[in-house]
C-alpha cells in the first residue's frame, strides 16, 4: 500500500478552495449590494421632522478579544404620537445626550438619523 492509494490532501484541497473563494466573494458582493440598496432607498424617502418620545436606547458591541479592536454601535427607539416607534443608528456624542423619556423633535430620512432636539414637554390637563 503506496501513498498513492492513500489520503490525497491536495486533490480535495483544489476542489474545495474554489467552493469556499467563490462563496466568500458572494459574501462580500451580497453585503456591498444590500448597502447600496439601503443607501438608495433613504435617498429616496422624504426628509421628515416629527415629535417622538425617546423611549429606549441600547448598544452592540462585537470584537474586542485579546488584543483585537472592539466596535461599539449605539441605537435609540423613538415614538411617534401615532404609538408607531422607529429605531435609528446614532454616533456615540449624540447617544450620550439623549436620555430615556426625552421628549422633542426628530429628524430622520428613512432610516438615516440626522438629529433629535429636545424640548420641554408641556402637560396635557
Amino acid at each position: 500500500m503506496g501513498l498513492e492509494q492513500g489520503f490525497d490532501m491536495f486533490s480535495i484541497m483544489s476542489k474545495l478552495f474554489p467552493i469556499f473563494f467563490i462563496l466568500i466573494i458572494g459574501i462580500i458582493l451580497f453585503t456591498i449590494f444590500k448597502g447600496i440598496k439601503q443607501w438608495n432607498y433613504n435617498n429616496k424617502q422624504p426628509k421628515l421632522n416629527v415629535d417622538a418620545v425617546v423611549v429606549s436606547k441600547r448598544t452592540q458591541v462585537s470584537g474586542g478579544g485579546n488584543d483585537s479592536h472592539a466596535s461599539t454601535w449605539y441605537y435609540v427607539t423613538f415614538q411617534f404620537e401615532s404609538g408607531d416607534r422607529i429605531e435609528l443608528a446614532v454616533n456615540g456624542s449624540e447617544y450620550g445626550m439623549i436620555a430615556e423619556g426625552d421628549f422633542g423633535e426628530l429628524i430622520f430620512q428613512g432610516t438615516r438619523y440626522h438629529g433629535f432636539t429636545r424640548r420641554l414637554q408641556v402637560n396635557k390637563v
